[in-house]
């Protein structure tokens, strides 16, 4: 199993999107088994995945199993939970750890103990990678989080052993970039301090407390695109010269300290503006590559339906080829 965070310090890039079609596409077209979690507390992957009757129950139930339920009793000292709940969402054919927008409570208790010293305060932030012990039977579990920059985040991010940055085509996508490598660094090395006044590692009670988190790659999204003579699709001059900016500033960066560096390089696709398709998608509660007359495609929607799985596909096969490179 492979945890993989999708994540950048930019609000309204597409992450979500990216993140729950990606998954529908490698469980629905490749087979392979994805569990994902919402630690986003706007619970924006649960509600893309499941009808709203679905969401109104769920959270009219002061029993529903969501990600509050595991995260909170560790934040009270109370220890690790025993188990996880998982939802099945048949239309993307994967399992969903439920969002929760009481998720957003905790992260004041989060961000405290990660200021404290002690075995507490470490037992908190690592909840994500116990969490990932339930989760050993999947192949890859996939991370949906805000961008924020807050002590949810940095637990998943501590918890995986991959990151994907999603990247909307302009100058404040590509300075979130050096954000991320910057905060990181200090993440690292303030862990391994704090891990240093540990006597017995097995005080904290998780079972792996390695760190091995590594740029996989990054999604360019949000862009006008058009079809050149040779009916090859390249985005319109205005969004070129950023685009050629990205690869440089995550070379400048320190995100690709990990090495080998895959042969593939870091970029893992494209997505261009899909316009209508991606609220229609939302509706729906379907991947947009899996979309029909009864979701409302209509006339020439259907071509960009059948393009939606040409990049989907792309991107889930320098998904897995990347991650088979860097293993």
């Amino acid at each position: 199993m492979k945890a993989v965070c999708f994540f950048t310090n930019k609000g309204g890039v597409g992450k979500t999107t990216l993140l729950c079609n990606l998954a529908g596409y490698l469980a629905k077209e490749k087979g392979l088994r994805i569990a994902v979690v919402d630690a986003d507390p706007q619970a924006n992957a649960t509600q893309y995945m499941f009808e709203d009757e679905f969401i109104e129950d769920v959270y009219d139930l002061e029993s529903a199993e969501t990600i509050y339920d595991y995260v909170r009793p560790v934040t009270q000292g109370k220890g690790f939970q025993q188990n996880l709940h998982l939802q099945r969402s048949e239309s993307f054919k994967v399992d969903v750890v439920l969002g929760d927008p009481r998720l957003a409570l905790v992260e004041d208790f989060l961000a405290a103990d990660w200021g404290a010293s002690g075995v507490r305060s470490l037992r908190s932030t690592y909840v994500f990678r116990q969490m990932l012990t339930h989760l050993s039977n999947y192949d890859y579990v996939f991370f949906d989080m805000g961008p924020s920059l807050g002590s949810i985040n940095r637990a998943a991010l501590i918890a995986s052993d991959y990151f994907v940055i999603p990247i909307s085509i302009d100058i404040f996508s590509v300075r979130a970039v050096t954000n991320i490598s910057e905060w990181l660094s200090k993440w690292v090395k303030l862990l391994q301090q704090k891990l240093e006044f540990v006597d017995d590692p097995e005080d904290l009670e998780v079972d792996d407390i390695d760190l091995r988190l590594r740029l996989l790659g990054h999604v360019n999204q949000q862009y006008t695109a058009k079809r050149n003579s040779k009916g090859e699709r390249r985005a319109v001059r205005a969004y070129e010269k950023i685009m050629a900016d990205i690869p440089k500033t995550i070379a400048k960066s320190n995100l690709m300290q990990a090495k080998p560096s895959p042969e593939s390089g870091y970029k893992l696709g494209e997505i261009p503006n899909l316009h209508s398709l991606i609220p229609m998608s939302q509706f729906s509660h379907k991947p947009i590559f899996a979309l029909k007359a009864t979701d409302g495609v209509v006339g020439a929607h259907f071509a960009k339906v059948a393009e939606s799985k040409e990049i989907f596909q792309a991107i889930a096969d320098r998904f897995i080829e990347n991650i088979n490179d860097l293993s």
